[in-house]
């Protein structure tokens, strides 16, 4: 079978590798030169601590399981398995974290709550303001400015498949059985079957489907710093990521002290990875009602080098760069937005700040359902 894929984000690639791994012919459509939306703008991690209960989990370990399965073949994706640690500043985050402890799905999550000194002989460089920790080995991370290129670079040697970029589709037909994605230029190509993955472009096509779907645009914004000179050796997020996360909804979340005024109004937490290069990526802010400003807002930016400088233990190296995201996101609890269009044509997209984690696993879910 032939299957065209139309985008080339993390999304788009992790279809074009589970179509090929099944023995299908792949043209695979980009817009852009090269991907410029969320699956660059983000942490690179791989967050299985905090999904959601359930459905969500199970694909998140799965995902966790494939993406050590792809980096064994591909050693260029730089993966880490890394693990993380959700530091608490103080004994009311410690409770949060000794309820999730109890929870039924701990185990498969591989949590431990660690002291302060236990903390410190995993990751020696927290030194800051921290009481406590809930470390998770599952998490990971990749390196989300080389991670495209990398799978696509193996892509490359396989024959059947065919990568186009600046290629922007403007329309999809069905035509006797098959399928035609015609390019802006007028470009014609023809597949047995279309996976649309559209990113947070929920309007360029299929639009009357994407405005009844119960989906949303979310807005980030992150930075990196300059070089750090030591060495994290896990990723880490702070107490406020425990009430972002649904893996950690338990009771005890209710008695959290408020949050600060400018994390409560940019709807924020802090996760933090050091890059192969050194530097360190932090974040991030959401926020869902558009439009959109177009501005960068400087106080979170600020707020967050200030947390994670405190959790670090002294003042980490200066933002070099600032820069904001767009990403689709289901508005309920399912892990995406897998709608069938035709027969033969399927969109996928709506994962949140999930995509980078669960690519493989939602890929190969979808190609499985492909006869």
């Amino acid at each position: 079978m032939r299957i065209i894929v139309v985008g080339g984000g993390i999304i788009g690639t992790a279809h074009a590798y589970f179509a090929l791994k099944a023995g299908h012919e792949v043209i695979h459509l980009e817009r852009d030169a090269e991907p410029q939306s969320a699956s660059v703008r983000n942490f690179g991690l791989i967050w299985v601590s905090g999904r959601r209960s359930g459905d969500e989990l199970t694909a998140t370990i799965r995902a966790r399981e494939l993406w050590g399965e792809i980096s064994y073949e591909i050693p260029e994706l730089i993966f880490r398995p890394n693990g993380s640690l959700t530091l608490a500043a103080s004994e009311a985050e410690v409770d949060v974290m000794k309820a999730c402890l109890l929870k039924e799905d701990a185990s498969a999550r591989g949590w431990t709550l660690l002291s302060k000194e236990e903390t410190r002989k995993i990751n020696p460089v927290l030194k800051g303001n921290f009481i406590a920790s809930l470390w998770c080995p599952l998490d990971a991370a990749v390196e989300p400015g080389s991670v495209l290129h990398s799978l696509r670079e193996k892509l490359f040697v396989n024959p059947k498949y065919k990568w186009r970029n600046h290629l922007d589709v403007t329309e999809v037909k069905r035509d006797d059985g098959k399928v035609v994605a015609i390019s802006r230029n007028g470009e014609l190509f023809e597949g047995d079957y279309l996976i649309l993955c559209p990113g947070a472009d929920h309007s360029s096509l299929f639009k009357e489907q994407f405005d009844s779907a119960p989906i949303r645009r979310v807005y980030l914004q992150m930075m990196s710093t300059e070089v750090f000179s030591e060495k994290l050796t896990t990723s880490i997020a702070d107490g406020d990521s425990m009430r972002y996360y649904p893996g950690y909804e338990v009771p005890e979340l209710d008695n959290l002290p408020e949050q600060h005024p400018v994390a409560r109004e940019h709807h924020m937490q802090l996760l933090l990875v050091q890059r192969a290069d050194g530097t360190l990526t932090i974040g991030d802010t959401h926020a869902y009602d558009e439009p959109f400003d177009f501005k960068l807002d400087e106080k979170p930016y600020q707020y967050l080098h200030n947390i994670a400088s405190g959790l670090i233990g002294h003042q980490l190296p200066p933002i070099a760069k600032r820069w904001s995201g767009v990403y689709s996101q289901r508005t309920d609890q399912a892990i995406c937005d897998r709608r069938q269009i035709a027969p033969n044509i399927i969109s996928v997209t709506g994962p949140g700040g999930r995509g980078n984690t669960l690519a493989p696993a939602i890929a190969e879910e979808t190609i499985k359902g492909i006869a």
